[in-house]
């Protein structure tokens, strides 16, 4: 994963209420801390708290429209997160391709 270890965003993305901000993210496009705690209970301080965590892995970015303040979703990281599992899915195809070939032998 380019410029961040590939820790830090798993990191990011193992807590339930962050997958929950990229899902809405993800559906909705750029939204705000107000709309992003809309019909939750979390508040607005630990949504930015999460938002904070996901930003310092590149999977969020803020920008200021004037004097609100808009989260969108980095989707280039999500893609390179899933390149990531994707690699690691098949480094263990293949090894229990040659433990089942060892095993048959």
């Amino acid at each position: 994963m380019r410029n961040v270890k590939p820790a830090i965003v798993f990191a990011a993305l193992g807590d339930e209420t962050r997958l929950r901000l990229v899902d809405r993210l993800a559906e909705r496009g750029p939204m705000s801390i107000t709309s992003l705690t809309a019909g939750s209970r979390v508040t607005r301080q630990a949504i930015t708290k999460h938002l904070r965590v996901m930003e310092g892995a590149g999977l969020v970015r803020s920008e200021w429209h004037g004097r609100e303040c808009q989260w969108r979703l980095e989707h280039r990281r999500l893609k390179d997160a899933r390149h990531y599992l994707d690699q690691i899915s098949a480094q263990w195809d293949a090894a229990l391709g040659r433990l089942q070939k060892f095993v048959e032998e």
